[in-house]
Formats: C-alpha cells, structure tokens, sequence
C-alpha cells in the first residue's frame, strides 16, 4: 500500500504550494489565538507558528474532511520517490519487454555494438512512454487532477492511481505467473483478478514480460539462423574453412533486415503486443 501511494507522487509531482510558503515577506504577521482573543484552535487543521523565514507546513484532516500534505513534505516524498523512479519504470512498465527484444535482434543480426547500448535505452524508454500514455492520462485525469483542486485527499487519489497500475499490469501477466507468486508468497487467492495484492502483481509482472520477451526473441533468431546455417554451409562446401561465416552472413542479415522493413515491423509488433 506504500508503494501504490508513492507512486501517485511519481506522476503528479507538481502540486499547488501552501499558503504558508508563499507569503508575502514584508506583511505583517498572521494573527495567532495567542494575540488576538477571536481566533481558536477548534478549526480542526494543525497551525504552526507563522515566521519570517521558510518553514514546514503539515495539514492533515482539515475541516473540510479531506486529507492534504504541506508543501515541504510532499517535496520530501516526491525526492525519496524520484531515486526508486529507475526500478519503478523497469519493474511496472513496458520497459522490460522492450529492451529485451532489442537486445535479442542486435545478437541475432550479430552486431551487439550496434546500435550503441545508449541508443537502444534512449529509444526503448521513449516507445514506453509512447505505450504508457493512455496509462498516464487516466492517472493524470482521475487521481492528480482532482488532489489538486482539493476535491479528493492524497490517500484517496494514491489509491486510485495504483489500481490503474495494477490493472495494466494484470492485462499482460499469465495467469499460472500471478498463481506461481500466490504461493510462493503463501497469500490466498483473492476473489478477482483486480484484488490481486500490489506485491504479487508487480513480480507476476516482471517474470510474465520477460518470457514473452525471449518468446519474441525466438521468433526474431530463426530467419537469421537460417542465414547463418546457409552460408557456413556454402563455405563449407567450397573448402573455405579459415573464413568466419558470420563474416558473409552479417552483410546479408542487414540486406534483408532492410529490404522487410525489420525496424518497422519490430516496433509495430512490440507497440501492439501490450494491451493497453
């Protein structure tokens, strides 16, 4: 339930500062119960000491009824969520499948250089964010949109958010790979496939993406072992034992890489393979 509430922050980082952080230095002080007799304590929301200086705002259950975090605060988290952002993108996104299959098409075509490492990371997590975008705008309209016009509290709205999570990542996982973290993690299976606990949807998830990453990475191998087993049996034939094949084959692997529109085909193939 921690995780689902800090991811909600990873997605609406951005929120409205609180009044006590942007007040006007050179007006007077904010009248305290202590000087003026009218106020009291009954609003139900804490009050801090008002200062010249910057200071920490905490708000919580104010007399609307709704929950809100001050503003240093939601900095704080925000800051401890942005250094566990690389394992939330690798672990509950499409980053996984996608990096995977372009790993297993630079060793077919036998050039695990090119393209560069860097290149192929740049690309795999722009086509995340290309897949995840429907993902994001839900969050974005159902949960960040109305904590910042205080129309629900951060809880409710982290809540929300992590269902959307869980329910993307439920739509790619194998059922046998949910029902193998089940037990392995002694839970009881629960009624529907959504209440399934955020701590098994998420390995479920990571372990469901990588098979069907190296299924798609079979299927990208054969047309490319078929070359290699061709030439090095020309090669062979022709008593050219000191020649590497792959150094015949690799030509031809990009020739009909290019000629079948491979690129096209694998990013058309890998965008459709994620129901969304």
């Amino acid at each position: 339930m921690i995780l689902q509430r800090l991811l909600c922050f990873v997605l609406a980082c951005f929120v409205a500062t609180g009044p006590a952080l942007g007040q006007d230095p050179g007006s007077s002080p904010a009248p305290t119960p202590a000087n003026d007799p009218s106020l009291s304590l009954d609003s139900g929301a804490v009050q801090q000491p008002q200062g010249n200086g910057p200071g920490v705002t905490l708000q919580i259950n104010a007399g609307d009824g709704k929950q809100q975090l001050g503003t240093a605060l939601e900095i704080a988290l925000l800051m401890t969520v942005l250094t566990m952002a690389p394992a939330l993108v690798m672990t509950m996104t499409c980053f996984t499948r996608i990096v995977v299959v372009l790993s297993f098409l630079k060793r077919a075509m036998s050039m695990q250089d090119l393209p560069p490492a860097t290149i192929t990371t740049g690309f795999a997590l722009f086509m995340t964010i290309f897949v995840m975008r429907p993902v994001v705008s839900d969050i974005y309209d159902q949960a960040y949109v109305p904590y910042v016009e205080n129309r629900m509290g951060w809880q409710q709205a982290a809540d929300i958010a992590g269902k959307r999570m869980n329910k993307f990542m439920l739509a790619q996982t194998r059922e046998e790979d949910v029902a193998l973290i089940l037990e392995l993690s002694r839970t009881p299976r629960p009624a529907t496939a959504m209440d399934t606990p955020f701590h098994v949807a998420v390995p479920a998830f990571v372990l469901s993406e990588i098979k069907t990453a190296f299924q798609m990475g079979f299927v990208l191998f054969l047309p490319f072992v078929v070359i290699d087993l061709v030439i090095s049996s020309i090669l062979v034939s022709m008593g050219m034992f000191s020649l590497p094949p792959v150094v015949v084959s690799t030509p031809l692997k990009l020739l009909l890489f290019i000629l079948v529109g491979g690129w096209d085909l694998v990013v058309s193939s890998l965008a459709q393979s994620f129901n969304t």
